[in-house]
């Protein structure tokens, strides 16, 4: 029972829009995420573990045990796409693991290494067959991966 429950308020939290939004509200109030972070002695804590491991003592996970899992758990969801576009999405989920949630923002994330190593913008882009799809398919990964 109490396991549901914190899954049921940590999973308010579970998605990078919400984590900005949360993140934003703390910092309005003087509060850096990152230093609770290094004081929570937990810097490479994915900002929902961590947000739900203060408030919830949730256990916390790092954003690369994350996206490990997330690997695991989602064959299916990364075998639904074209080697290139599942090559390009492999690069966010490794940029995330390295680097934090932010860097989901696109189009810039497509504009550094390692997915600027797949072409331009653009280029990208097609991979997924456009923009739109590219932006779905993006935050269906990031879905995932909060999920998991």
């Amino acid at each position: 029972m109490a396991r549901s429950l914190e899954r049921e308020r940590c999973g308010r939290w579970a998605n990078a829009e919400q984590d900005d939004g949360i993140i934003q509200q703390l910092a309005e109030r003087g509060i850096d995420f990152q230093t609770v972070a290094v004081q929570a002695g937990k810097p490479d804590a994915d900002p929902s573990d961590l947000l739900c491991h203060l408030a919830f003592n949730a256990p916390v996970l790092t954003r690369r045990q994350r996206a490990d899992r997330m690997k695991q758990q989602q064959v299916a969801f990364f075998g639904y796409f074209a080697p290139e576009a599942r090559e390009s999405l492999n690069d966010l989920l490794e940029k995330y693991a390295i680097d934090g949630e932010l860097q989901f923002t696109l189009p810039d994330v497509l504009k550094v290494p390692p997915n600027s190593s797949h072409g331009d913008v653009n280029e990208i882009m097609a991979e997924f067959g456009g923009a739109e799809n590219l932006r779905t398919d993006v935050s269906h990964l990031q879905s995932r991966l909060y999920a998991a």
